[in-house]
């Protein structure tokens, strides 16, 4: 169900029931992409049935989905569309054209090929789990979820959303696991990456090996700087962290789905596998809170 997730924190009103958040994502619901427009965004139902509301609350944790949609106008193709243009201005002025000239035929151009293009939908799940006001955003990159926020603050007359730090620096946990310390619920998994402190650009990568290996640990030991490392959780799922706090390739160790019939009603076995992450999301941020310190005052 979530691959990524990017945490947030929300210290402003959220929504006390299903139907009234629901009636907030109305302000943005999703519509298609217009003709002559690149790119729009709106709020769907996770689940699909009639009237489905546009959240999905299980357990007291709130399920969301925004729905990006978006025209696939290639570069190679307005290039070559631009060909034309351009002969023709040489032929009509008898110079090449300016670099202002060229800017206008390429949006003149892109205006022309936009009603043509084929639409790509691209969907983003979010889990709001309200005991800690967190927001876990299953995007891969920072400017993912930034459009993501952005997405849902239209929907609030007040929002007030951060992103979540602790105390002490995800890092130094991070680099104590892989060192060989096992704080509670953790368990060192096979992969890590690392930094040169004095070249950003020189990074090593590990996946698959047993990383307690001195030869592998030796290069943290002598001043490498650990970015990210696979870890286990409570002997149910894997994930890998980032100095940052940011988990991604999370996955439950059975698999990505709970051990229910294939012939279950798949609304059923969603909100089980929904009830099975936001459970293990909450308390994997409760002993990342513990063992960090508390969140820094900023999110308070």
């Amino acid at each position: 169900m979530f691959r990524n997730l990017r945490f947030y924190r929300i210290t402003s009103p959220w929504p006390k029931t299903e139907e009234a958040l629901s009636r907030v994502l109305s302000e943005n619901p999703f519509s298609p992409c217009g003709a002559y427009s690149e790119r729009s965004a709106g709020w769907e139902a996770p689940v699909e049935y009639d009237d489905a509301p546009l959240c999905r609350r299980v357990n007291g944790c709130d399920l969301l989905q925004l729905r990006t949609q978006s025209r696939v106008l290639p570069v190679a193709a307005i290039k070559e569309a631009m060909e034309g243009k351009v002969s023709d201005y040489r032929n009509r002025m008898a110079q090449e054209p300016p670099r202002s000239e060229l800017r206008r035929l390429r949006e003149e151009t892109k205006e022309e090929l936009l009603p043509k293009a084929l639409l790509r939908s691209e969907r983003t799940l979010a889990c709001f789990i309200p005991q800690e006001s967190l927001l876990a955003v299953n995007v891969g990159t920072d400017a993912k979820a930034d459009w993501f926020i952005d997405q849902l603050r239209t929907c609030f007359g007040e929002f007030v959303c951060v992103p979540l730090t602790f105390n002490q620096s995800p890092g130094e946990l991070l680099k104590r696991i892989f060192l060989g310390e096992t704080p509670a619920g953790f368990a060192l998994g096979r992969e890590c990456r690392m930094q040169d402190v004095s070249d950003a650009k020189s990074i090593a990568s590990w996946r698959g090996f047993e990383l307690s290996d001195p030869s592998i640990r030796r290069h943290v030991a002598e001043g490498m700087n650990l970015t990210h490392l696979g870890v286990e959780f409570e002997q149910i799922m894997s994930c890998v962290i980032s100095q940052d706090g940011v988990i991604s390739k999370f996955k439950f160790a059975e698999g990505d789905a709970v051990d229910t019939p294939d012939t279950e009603d798949p609304i059923a076995r969603m909100d089980a596998d929904f009830v099975l992450l936001a459970g293990t999301v909450q308390r994997l941020v409760a002993t990342l809170k513990k063992l960090l310190g508390g969140y820094a005052t900023a999110n308070d």
